[in-house]
């Protein structure tokens, strides 16, 4: 595999030549499955690299997946038997039913590879040692982070999250194994953060020098908040379990350099799956060129608000992958009393809220109205009552609502969120 897909690739002409002959290998692998058998008829598997003919195979979205019954999905989606599948892998999302995914060692030799890229994109090497913090259970982020770290060599600490490990004793861990690098969901490591407030120990300097995280998207609020916090450099990272880890930032951070050479990807108008122009916002559309010997996803919808830039700052390896800057999940909107509100925006407008070490927002129903409903954990130090005036007033003229807002005990929302692949930070009690 090495020789085929070497990192990073010698050119962008090199991705493009691979990129035509593997998205023909990845429709051949589609056309065996029964899911497929209308989707794909008429299409010209000779004429893939024309933009136009490329976009009659239509767009796949995770309902579609969740109208075939679980116990058919072996024999319905995919095109091996359970004598190839080594391992399955369950979808992350917060919602809806999950969907496991099964994986043969062929895709899991190129899945592991997109993970090992992640710890290669933000230097880390044989002297580092990983703290893994993603949640260790059936979905496998935080099995993949671990696994392709100690195949680089990196000495790994295989904590999982607060339920695997708890709080306290991850940041004796930390305090003891001395690790350079952490590497988990940003929310927990702002739970760490405020954990370690609490029992008094200094994360701040702490060892740690990298923060690498994914899964959350990480707002302009959320990155200072972490990186004061911590004394560390965050390195945004992103994947679906669909593909594979499929991107990561370098030291410039200006956005999520994308593997080419391992996904196919697109950026599409929402509402007419048109491509959208570089620098304007649309759905992440990918599909994966390698790991699809079992599962064949084509033109799958990760449900991510994007936007895609052709080259950003980087002029080092990684500039021969594109941009994409990650913005918002497209369920990420409440609408209370008349007014639309983007959880990305309130949740970064929280962030920068200095005696607020923990939130959660929902929207819930009163006796004729809606209202937004602010649940807060308050720095040691600081004066609730006057904090949560504050709070109001601020959410009141930046939102254009006044929210109840609830003071919760220190740890309250660790211990709730405790078990969360994705934390549900955002709720609507509505209904």
């Amino acid at each position: 595999m090495s020789d085929e897909l070497p990192f990073p690739p010698r050119s962008r002409d090199d991705i493009a030549a691979l990129q035509s002959v593997r998205k023909k290998i990845a429709v051949q692998r589609a056309q065996q499955s029964k899911f497929f058998s209308d989707r794909l008829k008429g299409i010209d598997i000779d004429r893939l690299d024309e933009p136009d003919e490329w976009r009659r195979i239509p767009i796949l979205t995770k309902d579609e997946l969740r109208d075939v019954p679980a116990d058919r999905f072996l024999e319905d989606f995919c095109i091996a038997g359970q004598g190839d599948i080594v391992e399955y892998w369950r979808s992350g999302g917060a919602t809806g039913r999950p969907l496991f995914y099964p994986r043969s060692g062929e895709d899991l030799a190129y899945g592991m590879e997109g993970f090992r890229r992640l710890w290669r994109a933000a230097g880390c090497t044989r002297e580092d040692v990983a703290h893994i913090s993603f949640p260790l259970g059936i979905h496998p982020v935080g099995h993949l982070y671990a696994r392709s770290a100690e195949e680089l060599g990196i000495g790994t600490v295989w904590c999982g999250a607060g339920n695997n490990t708890p709080s306290e004793m991850q940041l004796e861990l930390i305090r003891t194994l001395k690790p350079t690098v952490w590497a988990g969901m940003a929310s927990y490591g702002l739970q760490l953060a405020q954990h370690a407030e609490r029992i008094g120990f200094d994360l701040a300097g702490c060892s740690v020098t990298k923060f690498l995280t994914a899964a959350d998207p990480i707002s302009p609020g959320k990155r200072e908040r972490i990186e004061r916090a911590w004394g560390a450099e965050l390195y945004d990272q992103f994947g679906c379990t669909e593909g594979s880890a499929m991107g990561s930032e370098s030291r410039h951070h200006d956005g999520l350099h994308f593997w080419t050479d391992l996904f196919h990807i697109e950026v599409v108008d929402e509402a007419t799956g048109a491509p959208t122009p570089e620098g304007d916002t649309g759905i992440l559309v990918m599909t994966p060129l390698w790991n699809n010997t079992v599962t064949p996803f084509l033109r799958w919808n990760t449900g991510d608000y994007v936007t895609y830039v052709d080259h950003g700052a980087t002029d080092g390896p990684l500039s021969v992958f594109p941009i994409i800057r990650h913005g918002a999940r497209t369920a990420g909107f409440f609408k209370v009393s008349g007014i639309n509100i983007n959880q990305t925006d309130i949740e970064d407008f929280m962030h920068r809220q200095d005696a607020v070490s923990d939130f959660k927002i929902e929207a819930v129903e009163t006796g004729t109205l809606d209202a937004l409903r602010v649940s807060v954990e308050i720095r040691r130090g600081a004066v609730a009552s006057d904090e949560t005036d504050q709070l109001s007033r601020s959410v009141k003229s930046t939102f254009e609502l006044t929210p109840e807002v609830v003071v919760l005990e220190p740890g309250t929302l660790e211990r709730e969120f405790s078990g969360q692949v994705k934390q549900a930070r955002f709720i609507d009690q509505r209904g």
